[in-house]
């Protein structure tokens, strides 16, 4: 569907199903995708969650995929935007799901506007989330190499031969199309916001709803030997890793990522209805070498 969000076009996807919120048992997702991507990541997750029951939005962000507007230049601009999204689409409250450069922005979302967030989700995230001067030196002059690039750091090697979807889907290439189709330009704004962004782990103290981290044992982009200070900094939060699976865990694993929303929305919604907050307890550690 297309919404009108601070008077841009908004293209949304909502999972292959009407967007009818007030009928959902749970809270709405917002499913916020990463650098160079738009709300196609988020196909077969999207539409997963959607035949569970849930309510799904997955928008493209400002000047990425089918939406207008140009792309905003900060991870703090983005987050302020998502209630503007979620006023357009007529929900007061959402649990943020984040992917990559999306989790930086639904962790300050989170922080930002608290009364806007019933829960949080984090996957394939990193605080800060610095990015390799050689992609941000080719980004803006060569910027398919660096798609390229990031498809293969993304994702295992044996999806990279193997991996897909069956009857002629190639996983890592729909990982590129999409890449591939981002207006000129985006590709170095998104990963700038990523690597300027430096106040993470101050935004996750202050973040006050259950929260799910959600890493993939075999991410080169995103390690999650990086997480333990997030962890420690975020008040309820509740770790899962998912086994042999890369950076893009929505292409390579979609039906594990599925299973840990689908498992973590309980959560989020006894804390709704709860005045004391849950305790940190994390369902494992994440690594720490």
């Amino acid at each position: 569907m297309e919404l009108s969000v601070a008077g841009y076009r908004c293209r949304v996807a909502t999972g292959g199903r009407p967007w009818r919120p007030a009928e959902s048992p749970s809270p709405p997702l917002l499913l916020i995708h990463g650098a160079a991507n738009d709300g196609d990541a988020w196909l077969q997750v999207a539409a997963g969650l959607a035949a569970a029951g849930c309510c799904v939005l997955a928008p493209d962000l400002p000047g990425h995929g089918l939406s207008g507007g140009p792309p905003l230049a900060s991870i703090e601009a983005l987050a302020d935007w998502l209630p503007a999204l979620l006023d357009a689409a007529g929900i007061d409250r959402a649990l943020l799901v984040g992917h990559s450069m999306g989790s930086l922005v639904a962790l300050e979302g989170a922080a930002r506007h608290p009364q806007r967030c019933s829960g949080l989700a984090l996957l394939g995230t990193s605080v800060p989330m610095p990015v390799a001067d050689t992609l941000l030196g080719r980004a803006a002059s060569a910027p398919d190499s660096v798609y390229r690039m990031m498809t293969e750091y993304s994702l295992t090697p044996r999806f990279q031969l193997y991996g897909g979807g069956g009857h002629g889907i190639w996983g890592p290439g729909v990982n590129l199309a999409i890449m591939r189709r981002s207006p000129r330009g985006v590709l170095a704004i998104d990963l700038a916001n990523c690597n300027d962004h430096l106040h993470g782990l101050a935004a996750a103290a202050r973040v006050s709803c259950p929260t799910l981290l959600l890493a993939a044992r075999r991410d080169r982009m995103t390690p999650r030997r990086n997480l333990p200070p997030l962890q420690a900094a975020l008040p309820q939060a509740r770790y899962v890793e998912i086994a042999d699976c890369g950076h893009a865990m929505m292409t390579e694993q979609p039906q594990a990522v599925i299973d840990a929303l689908l498992r973590f929305l309980p959560l989020v919604a006894a804390a709704a209805t709860t005045a004391s907050p849950a305790a940190n307890v994390p369902e494992r550690s994440p690594p720490r070498g």
